[in-house]
C-alpha cells in the first residue's frame, strides 16, 4: 500500500525558511517522480515543483530561485526547501508520487 507522509510545515515570519519532507512507503520511490502542489483556501491545488527519478527539477516561476526540491532516495524521501517565504506562499502543501497518491498535507502560514 502506498503511503506518502508530509512533515515541516508551520509558523514563519516573512523572510523565513521551512523544509518540507515526504518519506514514502509502499513502492520503490528511486523509480519514480515527485511532486509539490499547494492549496490556498478557496483555491484548487496547484503544482509547486517536481523532480524525476534522474533528479531533474522544475517549478513553477513564482517560486523560482526561492524554492529547492531534492530526493534522497535512500530514504525514501523527497524534500522542498523553501527559502523568502512570502504571505502569498500561505497554503497546505502535498507531496504526490503523480499515480493519485496523495500526502496528508503539512501547513505552511507565513505572517507577521
Amino acid at each position: 500500500q502506498v503511503q506518502l507522509v508530509e512533515s515541516g510545515g508551520g509558523l514563519v515570519q516573512p523572510g523565513g525558511s521551512l523544509r518540507l519532507s515526504c518519506t514514502a512507503s509502499g513502492y520503490t520511490f528511486s523509480l519514480f517522480p515527485a511532486g509539490w502542489y499547494r492549496q490556498r483556501p478557496g483555491n484548487q491545488r496547484n503544482l509547486v515543483a517536481t523532480i524525476a527519478s534522474t533528479g531533474a527539477t522544475t517549478y513553477v516561476p513564482s517560486v523560482q530561485g526561492r524554492f529547492t526540491i531534492s530526493r534522497d532516495n535512500a530514504q525514501n524521501t523527497a524534500y522542498l526547501q523553501m527559502n523568502n517565504l512570502q504571505p502569498g506562499d500561505t497554503a497546505v502543501y502535498y507531496c504526490t508520487d503523480f499515480r493519485d497518491n496523495w500526502g496528508q498535507g503539512t501547513q505552511v502560514t507565513v505572517s507577521s
